[in-house]
This record gives structure tokens, C-alpha cells and sequence, in this order.
């Protein structure tokens, strides 16, 4: 281990208490979108806008920070995207109109987006001893924020309001920017060697990202066709661009020929379609239907956070002798069978049996999140890093802008038990879909160093 990293503690949370908090702000918003809606008077379809432009800045920002963090200094990108996040969190209590709310996410997401990748290429280049454990740590951190948010975000508004969920941020970003500034080593790049920035691909992906989860946002009101064929041109134009160039943001070819790592990615993007379906999914169900608050409805979504918090560092260990595999396959029979007990609620069902139906998803959770991970790495080499952890949490926000079609699509005008197990169903059979992939992916004991 270099000197920057011999006190391993400090460094592994200099990192972590930064990369949690792009997952807090996505889901801390779950149970607060109620409230947000009351205030600026607006829809399901227009508070969901509030979600799904974060996710779209995070979807394209992810793998196009990582790169600029490979390329200009991984730390360097790390603290200014703390320092973007500092000033959306401040300003967004401000906001004058729902649409400057939405401009204000806009930048919490693209600065949240340097911190992931950054902060998994500092990892790998400084740590070597057990790096797998240090990877795995992120993971909790990463999937218990996710996992804790709605319960923070439903204290907070409970208690004071939804401005509380941008505040609360300040004591993550000020711990993770002081330590980030002493702890973490300093870039260290070769000014000789000449930096190539592919930004006609930066472009390219972006607007094939955009137009992607654009078309994907459209099936609330029916399939839109124009978008689809408009995304599927840019997607070609974006992969016949990349594989001609020498220096590519994406290398598209060998993401051809790594068929593990691409299922990886698919499988990713169907575990957060199930996770985001449930997670926003609930709270709205637990709000809207039956008419709990917000401080309940926090409390039972705490099921899952808590679960999980149980779960990972056992995952880990597992993970760390058996490989991936075992885990994931564990994860997912949760997963399924959390999905078949969503169905047994009623209108009667108790808060008690909610949350026990929930806790089953927890164990999901702590096992498929730090599971595809550590797979991720088993297929990526240590140079690749930063743009396949970027596009590792695009295909997280791929997932959730599915999830939030979904959603609006059975929820945007009425909200119904019956149309609470529809999306269970339908997360029952994306389940078997991932334990199928789950089953394919070869057994790797070890992750690649």
C-alpha cells in the first residue's frame, strides 16, 4: 500500500462517504416527492420529471466524469464534484419555481456522478491489499444509502420539509471534501503523454443515452416509435463512430467480446428496475392508498435498508471465498420470492406484514448489489476502471428510468391495490429473467487485481 493510503480507514471513508451520496439523493426523494407535488400543485407525470432528470444527468455523467477523472486526476474530479453538489443542495431550498428545482437536481446529479467512478479508480490504483474487501465496503456504503433513503428522507419532511432531504447532504459533503483534500493521494500523470478526450463520442453517447431513456419515459402516454427509431440511429451512429477511432470514450469492441461483462451490465439494469419499481413504488402505495404518513411509511421502508445493512458484510465474506456467483443466486431467490409475498397485501394488510415482506427484498439487496460489483471487477482490468464504474451506474439509472415508466404507467392516474400487484408481477418475472443471467455467468473465485 502507498503512503497516502496507510491508514486505511480514513482513506476508505474519505471515498465512501462521497460515493454515497449520489444513491441517498435518488432514493431520499422517494417519500419527499409527495410532498413536493402538494407544494408546486403537480401531477404524478410531472413531480416524476423531478426523478427522471436526475437520472438522466446520471446516466450520461457517470462514464463521461470517470473518463475526465482518468484522463485530468481522479481526485481532482472527486472534489469538484463534491464542490457542485455543496452549491445544488444549498440553493435548491430556494428554488423559486418547480422548474428551477429540476435545473438545480440537474447539477447535484452531474457532480454526484464524479464521485463513484473517482472514487472506485483511486481505490484500485491505491489499495492492493485486499482490494476486493475495500471495493466491497463502497458497495454497502453505496446500496445502504440507496436503501436508507427513503426513511431519511421520510423523518425529514415528516418533521420539518421536503427542503430538509438537499440539507441534510452538507455534513456527508463537508467530511467526504476535507478528508478527500488530506487523505487521499495526489494525481500523479505523466504531462509528457498527450490526453486524448474523445468528445465526439462524449456527444454521441450522451445523445444516445438521452434519447434512449427519453423513449423510455414515453410509455406512460403510449410507445412512442419517432423516439425509438431516433434512439436506435444514435445508438448505431455512437457504435459505428467508437470502433473506428483509436482512442475511443467507449471501447465498443471489447465490450462486444467481453459477453460476461455485458451481461453484467443487463442484469444490473434489471435488479434496479426491480429495487426503483419498489422503492418509489411503495411509498406511494403506503401514501396514496393507504393513507399512512410519511414518518410511518419511513419505518417500514426501513425494512430493506436494514436487511441489507445485515446482510452485506456477509455477502462480502462469501463473496471474498466463493466468488460472485453463490451470492448473486441467493440474492435473486430473494428477490423472486420478497416480489410473490408483495402480492399477498391487501388493503387490510398490516404495517407489521408489510414490513416483513420488505425485509425478504433487504436480503436482496445486500447480496445482488456488492454481488454484480465484485463480478464487474472479475471481467474489467484495474486501467478500465473509472468508465466501467460509470457505466456500471448508468446501467443502474437505466434501470430506474424503467422502474419509472412503470410506475407512471400504473400509477400516473389512479393508485389501486390491485395495480400494487400488477408491478409485483411484473417484478416476479424480471426476477426469474436475472436468475436465468445469474446462472450463466461463469464461476470466478477470485477478482482480478
Amino acid at each position: 500500500m502507498s503512503k497516502p493510503t496507510k491508514n486505511r480507514f480514513l482513506f476508505i471513508t474519505a471515498v465512501a462517504l462521497g460515493t454515497l451520496l449520489n444513491p441517498l439523493n435518488s432514493s431520499m426523494i422517494a417519500v419527499a416527492l409527495s410532498r413536493i407535488q402538494n407544494e408546486f400543485s403537480l401531477s404524478f407525470a410531472d413531480a416524476s420529471w423531478l426523478i427522471s432528470t436526475y437520472y438522466l444527468a446520471s446516466g450520461i455523467g457517470q462514464p463521461v466524469m470517470g473518463k475526465l477523472g482518468d484522463a485530468f486526476g481522479l481526485k481532482k474530479m472527486y472534489l469538484i464534484g463534491l464542490i457542485m453538489i455543496a452549491a445544488a443542495c444549498f440553493a435548491a431550498p430556494f428554488s423559486p419555481s418547480f422548474g428551477w428545482l429540476i435545473a438545480i437536481r440537474i447539477i447535484q446529479a452531474i457532480g454526484s456522478s464524479a464521485l463513484f467512478p473517482a472514487g472506485m479508480g483511486i481505490i484500485r490504483k491505491s489499495i492492493t491489499k485486499n482490494q476486493a474487501q475495500a471495493l466491497g465496503v463502497l458497495s454497502i456504503f453505496t446500496s445502504v444509502s440507496a436503501a436508507f433513503g427513503p426513511s431519511i428522507g421520510g423523518f425529514l419532511t415528516h418533521y420539518w420539509d421536503w427542503q430538509a432531504i438537499f440539507l441534510v447532504n452538507f455534513p456527508f459533503i463537508l467530511a467526504a471534501f476535507f478528508l478527500g483534500l488530506f487523505i487521499l493521494p495526489k494525481d500523479s500523470r505523466d504531462r509528457s503523454k498527450k490526453v486524448f478526450i474523445d468528445y465526439i463520442g462524449i456527444l454521441l453517447f450522451a445523445l444516445s443515452i438521452l434519447s434512449l431513456l427519453l423513449f423510455l419515459l414515453s410509455w406512460e402516454s403510449g410507445v412512442n416509435w419517432i423516439e425509438l427509431l431516433v434512439s436506435l440511429v444514435f445508438i448505431f451512429v455512437f457504435y459505428t463512430y467508437e470502433r473506428k477511432q483509436s482512442h475511443p470514450f467507449i471501447e465498443v469492441l471489447k465490450l462486444k467480446n467481453n459477453l460476461n461483462l455485458s451481461f453484467v451490465y443487463i442484469q444490473f439494469i434489471l435488479v434496479n428496475v426491480i429495487f426503483y419499481s419498489i422503492f418509489f413504488g411503495v411509498p406511494l402505495y403506503l401514501q396514496n392508498v393507504r393513507h399512512f404518513d410519511s414518518k410511518t411509511t419511513g419505518l417500514i421502508m426501513l425494512s430493506i435498508a436494514g436487511f441489507g445493512v445485515i446482510v452485506s458484510p456477509l455477502a462480502g465474506r462469501w463473496i471474498d471465498k466463493r466468488g460472485s456467483k453463490p451470492a448473486l443466486i441467493t440474492g435473486t431467490s430473494c428477490m423472486i420470492a420478497g416480489s410473490l409475498l408483495l402480492l399477498t397485501i391487501q388493503g387490510s394488510s398490516t404495517a407489521a406484514w408489510i414490513f416483513f415482506c420488505l425485509s425478504v427484498l433487504g436480503l436482496s439487496n445486500g447480496f445482488n448489489n456488492l454481488g454484480l460489483q465484485t463480478a464487474l471487477y472479475t471481467f474489467v482490468p484495474p486501467a478500465e476502471t473509472g468508465t466501467a464504474s460509470g457505466l456500471f451506474m448508468t446501467s443502474r439509472y437505466i434501470g430506474t428510468i424503467f422502474s419509472s415508466s412503470l410506475l407512471g404507467i400504473l400509477f400516473g392516474k389512479h393508485f389501486s391495490t390491485s395495480h400494487f400487484h400488477v408491478m409485483a408481477f411484473i417484478c416476479v418475472i424480471i426476477g426469474i429473467l436475472i436468475m436465468l443471467l445469474t446462472i450463466r455467468m461463469p464461476q470466478m473465485q477470485k477478482q482480478r487485481q
